[in-house]
């Protein structure tokens, strides 16, 4: 599956990036703020307060445990000597509704040591502010106008076009403890924006052209703004402004056969919930596409079970992922799942290889017995013999090729399809020329010994002419199978120990009296094994055979919006 894989549904926080979030920004409305002027500082203390990472002073700095992004921020608060420990002893959490990703934001409620209660609340600031009345000023709160907002999202874009993840800040001050989440979340006080970048990691945009050479589609899915994530994906290469980004609010609106039809165009999908992924990657197989999908929480599960090859997060993924997945990337890079296809290819290219070798030398087998009992001739080859070669020079080399190394431009050309099984036309074709040469020579051997060396005898010459050519033209023709993938002709050790080893034992059954007599053979004259070594040499004209390469032929898109 890895082999026919033709595209990769990838999460962006740190698998394509290096999940290590840094505060680069802060905003108070629309205008930025120093992290040590009041509103910086109370951003800060709001965002830190509303966070469940922990915070642990060593010797020499803080160190932060915990969600990357919540660890970004209680390290720029440290840095400004806002300690997230104290602030959990002066403020005590009375309440929280955690983070998920369909509400994308997180509550928290706190007893204020003079009396009263503050609701905290940090999320995606598109729907933050739609939860806000007002906008906090260095000297008090201002209505927060549609103006307003629209410059707060003009600041949010600003910042997301850097390529940052933005998170917005908003609370209010009740005397009552309030209940209830419509209470809880209604007349907020917008407070600001923390804008933070996890930078790519530094394979990932090698790993992307990799994809994309290999004719595999890169695909970013994330809960960051578009802004955001078309920022990074242009960075990394999966964007290019030929395709397009899509959110998880259009994508609500598409009926499953719609998105089928448009997935094509699209290389990202920003604020989409685990759900959406699901959607996402149905959508692709239904173009006939071989889907690999990235995930890590729980919810990620169904689209990891729903996804041809699903690949769990070894790092920071959950066991309920891990569970659902068929791979575990133990270092959470992408460019590890591209070194993987290459594997995935490369192994199916050695079944695929053995499978050619063995049926091509078999046909070969049953032509030359095959030929002498049609033309009422004495047998050409004794079971003995027969045992001989598919036990010794069949199987040997066969497991060599079974262990070759990944081909030098397997990673260049389009993945094959393995939907159908090993087998295609071009394979079958090149089987049966193999195999019809190789009973060919076999079989001029055959005759070659019976006309000028056992004359009207009995064909013990002719049989272990025939028994040296099947073997040995076998042994050589694994080299052809093997050229086809690696420039020139290159030995690999376990080949090339195979076929020595074939060639020894070979020359032994025919030379040595006592072998000789178990398989019913007799010395060859010089002469008779210049005929033998050129009839075997002769299946090196195989070579020209081109091999059979079965790749995708159904295009995800148009050729204008994308090269698949």
């Amino acid at each position: 599956t890895l082999g026919s894989t033709n595209v990769i549904c990838s999460d962006k926080t740190g698998t394509l990036t290096q999940n290590k979030m840094t505060v680069r920004a802060l905003t108070a409305g629309t205008e930025t703020v120093s992290a040590h002027s009041p509103l910086g500082s109370k951003l800060l203390t709001l965002a830190a307060l509303c966070s469940n990472s922990t915070l642990t002073k060593t010797a020499k700095s803080w160190t932060a445990a915990g969600n990357p992004t919540e660890k970004a921020i209680l390290l720029a608060a440290a840095e400004c000597d806002i300690d997230k420990n104290d602030l959990d002893r002066r403020y005590r959490r009375m309440n929280e509704i955690p983070f998920d990703s369909v509400r994308k934001r997180m509550l928290t409620v706190h007893a204020l040591p003079t009396g009263g209660y503050r609701v905290i609340v940090k999320g995606a600031p598109d729907i933050l502010l739609t939860l806000c009345t007002h906008l906090q000023k260095e000297n008090g709160q201002i209505p927060l106008t549609d103006s307003r907002k629209k410059a707060v999202l003009s600041a949010n874009d600003r910042l997301a076009e850097q390529a940052m993840r933005v998170i917005a800040v908003a609370y209010k001050d009740c005397a009552n403890r309030p209940d209830g989440t419509q209470t809880l979340e209604k007349d907020l006080i917008f407070c600001g924006l923390i804008g933070m970048i996890d930078p790519p990691r530094p394979q990932a945009k090698a790993a992307v052209s990799r994809c994309k050479k290999a004719g595999i589609r890169p695909v970013m899915i994330t809960g960051d703004s578009p802004v955001t994530a078309r920022a990074i994906a242009a960075e990394l290469g999966i964007y290019d402004g030929r395709t397009k980004v899509m959110t998880g609010q259009e994508l609500e609106r598409l009926s499953q056969d719609e998105l089928t039809r448009q997935v094509g165009s699209y290389t990202v999908f920003a604020r989409v919930s685990p759900e959406h992924k699901v959607r996402i990657v149905k959508a692709f197989q239904a173009k006939g596409a071989v889907v690999a999908m990235t995930g890590d929480g729980v919810n990620d599960a169904p689209a990891l079970r729903c996804a041809d090859i699903g690949c769990a997060m070894g790092m920071s993924g959950t066991d309920a992922a891990k569970g659902a997945a068929d791979m575990v990337l133990t270092d959470d890079n992408f460019s590890t799942i591209v070194e993987a296809v290459e594997q995935g290819r490369g192994i199916f290219e050695n079944i695929r290889r053995t499978v050619h070798f063995l049926l091509s030398c078999n046909i070969g087998e049953i032509l030359t017995v095959l030929c002498a009992f049609l033309l009422q001739l004495p047998a050409p080859l004794l079971a003995m013999q027969l045992l001989w070669v598919n036990l010794v020079t069949d199987s040997m080399p066969a497991l060599a090729l079974g262990v070759e190394p990944v081909g030098e431009n397997i990673m260049e050309r389009p993945p094959s399809r393995t939907s159908s099984g090993i087998f295609n036309k071009k394979m079958v074709r090149n089987m049966l020329l193999e195999g019809c040469f190789i009973g060919a020579v076999a079989f001029l051997a055959f005759t070659v010994g019976r006309v000028f060396f056992d004359g009207h005898n009995e064909p013990v010459t002719a049989r272990t002419m025939t028994f040296a050519v099947l073997s040995l033209s076998q042994l050589i023709h694994a080299f052809n199978l093997r050229s086809r993938q690696h420039k020139g002709f290159s030995f690999h050790p376990p080949l090339l120990t195979a076929f020595l080893t074939g060639l020894v034992m070979q020359t032994a059954v025919i030379s040595v009296p006592m072998l000789a007599a178990a398989f019913h053979t007799v010395p060859l004259s010089p002469l008779q094994w210049l005929i033998v070594a050129l009839l075997s040499l002769s299946v090196l004209v195989l070579r020209c055979c081109p091999e059979s390469h079965q790749t995708v032929s159904r295009p995800l898109s148009r050729p204008q919006e994308t090269s698949f």
